[in-house]
């Protein structure tokens, strides 16, 4: 727990400074203040509860509301109105599903032709066909409600019996609300990283997290290097994802889907006027 001060207030200026962005995210998506505080009620009520129980075991709503400022009824009504991560579990499936499909197709040896490009797929469930590619990297979700997403997102296409994929990159139209879901896959990421390295009873050493940037750069210099990024940062996630695809646990006959934990990592491009060091 931060105690003191000193220490309150730089965590109070950080938070200001984070949540500019997240206030303009939401205001062109229409959420209200009031809105945002509700859902900011939840999120507190998660973190207690999830984080400082005892031996395991969820946090009493006693400790919770000492913890939060919110009184013991609206603790429990926060819980019996909403069960952790109910809302998460759907879309983060989509936002994580559809991208490892896209790159079992173009990287698994069973779906690319001779020269290491992925392969027309026929729709059936044979061994290195579509219903095969769907077996081993959709998880959980029915095969056809799938297949019916990668169609509506023009990801691939149907011809002659075959599914041609169309793209190595999922990224959402700007009109399609999985967008702004979307949205709060790699924020809640990073943040997660922060809170674990800021966290100084975590188990295990901290998370990497690195960035690079200069406060003098003209815009011409930051449109190169945002084309710079956009070629090598493809390239290194490329080969990320090719990593992780090798060892995923999920496509092997021996996989331990219980005790598997989600891992990766993100590349943004920085363009800001504003300096986060003169921020009061």
């Amino acid at each position: 727990m931060i105690e003191s001060e000193q220490s309150q207030k730089a965590l109070r200026t950080a938070v200001r400074y984070l949540l500019k962005p997240i206030a303009r995210i939401l205001i062109r998506g229409g959420i209200s203040w009031k809105e945002f505080a509700d859902l900011g009620k939840y999120a507190f009520v998660e973190a207690a509860s999830e984080d400082y129980g005892i031996a395991g075991r969820q946090t009493n709503a006693s400790r919770v509301a000492l913890l939060t400022g919110l009184s013991r009824r609206e603790v429990a009504r926060i819980r019996e109105s909403h069960s952790p991560g109910q809302d998460s579990d759907e879309f983060e499936v989509r936002e994580t599903q559809i991208p490892r499909l896209l790159a079992g197709w173009h990287q698994d040896s069973d779906f690319l032709d001779q020269d290491g490009k992925p392969r027309e797929l026929l729709k059936t469930d044979q061994a290195g066909e579509f219903g095969d590619l769907l077996k081993r990297y959709a998880g959980d979700i029915p095969p056809v409600a799938f297949t019916k997403e990668l169609l509506r997102l023009k990801l691939i296409k149907e011809q002659d019996g075959k599914y041609i994929v169309l793209s190595r990159v999922f990224t959402p139209d700007v009109s399609d609300p999985s967008l702004l879901r979307q949205a709060g896959l790699p924020l809640h990421d990073h943040a997660s990283t922060v809170a674990h390295n800021l966290n100084n009873q975590r188990e295990g050493g901290p998370r990497f997290e690195r960035l690079v940037s200069n406060l003098n750069v003209s815009q011409e210099t930051s449109d190169k290097f945002h084309e710079l990024l956009k070629t090598e940062g493809q390239q290194f996630l490329e080969q990320l994802d090719a990593w992780l695809s090798e060892h995923d646990d999920q496509a092997k006959p021996t996989g331990r889907k219980n005790s598997s934990v989600r891992v990766g990592a993100g590349i943004y491009f920085i363009q800001d006027s504003s300096n986060p060091g003169d921020q009061t």
